[in-house]
């Protein structure tokens, strides 16, 4: 398996992986690797050069399920035919020492079950040159907006479809999921004043139950979302009086009868006191 050449001496490449295990149902029983599956991701461009996956048979057939316990598929009859950990080994060696390691939650459980497998076959593990733990890194950046941050809920908010629980869907899920969240934040530090990381709490966003079933008129939503031009910046607003202003109505056509009015007035001003007449009728013409 040939590495990539990034272009920039030093820059160590990305490989997301993820591990499907089964679920230790009782006192004693160990995690078995039943599948493994990963992708290398350019750095720079975030693009796939590269991927592999294998199921993997468990020395304990009977902690596979007879049959699917979820929509993965993996069951009994699919691991029994597939390779031992030790004879792929070499390969999952191979697409993961010496890059930086991502994927949610591989600290805590993919890491922890990578070691044991290497250790029992007596070899040495492989070791990553850095670590991005989607987990931790989207509940402190991105918060917890999307609910209780699984890759499922997390999917789920950004309409990327179902977790399949397979290895090499739920590592591309993973790495799109973590593009989405870059995007939302990179927006919200484009327009702080406007998005301010809380799209979800905006007072901005009317929904029919804040409404009571009813939208805001065209009126209150200009009032409420100033003109955005372009990301980035802002149209400037003439400034803003806060405090009460009373309003003179005035009517289609009223204009042009005020204009003719004012007109006559300065007319009939002519040879006399202009300013007094003027004053005197426009209190009359204005009341």
């Amino acid at each position: 398996m040939e590495a990539y050449n990034s272009g920039k001496e030093g820059m160590a490449e990305i490989v997301f992986f993820d591990l499907e295990t089964n679920v230790p149902n009782r006192a004693g029983q160990r995690f078995w690797i039943l599948e493994f599956g990963a992708i290398v991701v350019c750095p720079q461009k975030l693009v796939e050069l590269e991927s592999y996956s294998t199921l993997i048979r468990p020395k304990d057939l009977s902690v596979a399920s007879l049959k699917p316990s979820r929509c993965d598929g993996i069951t009994r009859a699919a691991v029994a035919n597939a390779p031992s950990f030790e004879q792929v080994a070499d390969q999952i060696f191979t697409i993961l020492n010496g890059r930086v390691w991502a994927g949610h939650n591989i600290q805590r459980f993919d890491c922890i079950r990578i070691k044991e497998a290497f250790a029992e076959i007596g070899r040495p593990a492989p070791e990553p040159v850095g670590m991005i733990d989607s987990l931790g890194v989207l509940t402190e950046k991105f918060g917890r907006r999307a609910g209780n941050m699984k890759m499922a809920s997390l999917a789920t908010y950004f309409g990327l479809g179902q977790q399949k629980h397979r290895s090499l869907d739920d590592v591309r899920m993973n790495l799109e999921v973590l593009k989405h969240c870059a995007t939302v934040l990179f927006l919200e530090s484009s327009l702080p004043n406007l998005l301010n990381g809380k799209w979800q709490d905006s007072p901005q966003i009317m929904t029919r139950s804040r409404t009571n079933g009813k939208f805001p008129s065209r009126e209150e939503a200009s009032r409420k979302s100033p003109p955005i031009t372009s990301i980035g910046y802002q149209r400037k607003s003439p400034p803003v009086t806060i405090g009460y202003q009373r309003t003179v109505p005035c009517t289609r056509g009223s204009l042009g009868k005020v204009t003719e009015s004012v007109r006559n007035l300065l007319c009939k001003a002519q040879g006399k006191q202009p300013l007094n007449s003027l004053l005197k009728h426009s209190h009359t013409l204005l009341r």
